[in-house]
């Protein structure tokens, strides 16, 4: 596989190169769980996933978000970081060009947030 990552990617590579991949990051704390939930169903991430907790609409675009939190990486090449994933969240394209995901316009505290309450799935 060629890196088509750019200068961002670059950078998460490196944050990540030298650490093992944990499977079971560490929670946020139970506000920060609770804006995720909320801005991502504000911010209509339902429309191509289908979310636990959130009944409508149920995308299939991309991958279900039940159990992200057991997940070890992210887009299947870094590890599910809080710090990476609100990256990826914020702008996938940026972190992974081939992504299909678009960039989504939110502030770096939704994308910590969002990224906080995908790792709380576990269940």
């Amino acid at each position: 596989m060629i890196w088509k990552g750019g200068f961002a990617g670059s950078m998460l590579l490196m944050l990540t190169a030298c650490s093992p991949a944990r499977v079971e990051p560490p929670l946020a704390d139970a506000a920060a769980i609770a804006r995720g939930k909320a801005a991502a169903a504000r911010l209509g991430c339902g429309a191509c996933h289908d979310m636990p907790g959130i009944d409508w609409p149920k995308g299939r675009v991309g991958p279900p978000l039940a159990t992200f939190g057991k997940r070890g990486l992210i887009a299947g090449q870094f590890p599910n970081d809080l710090p990476i994933l609100a990256v990826f969240i914020r702008d996938a394209p940026l972190v992974v060009p081939e992504s299909a995901m678009p960039p989504i316009p939110m502030t770096a505290r939704e994308a910590r947030d969002i990224a906080s309450w995908l790792q709380s799935l576990r269940d």
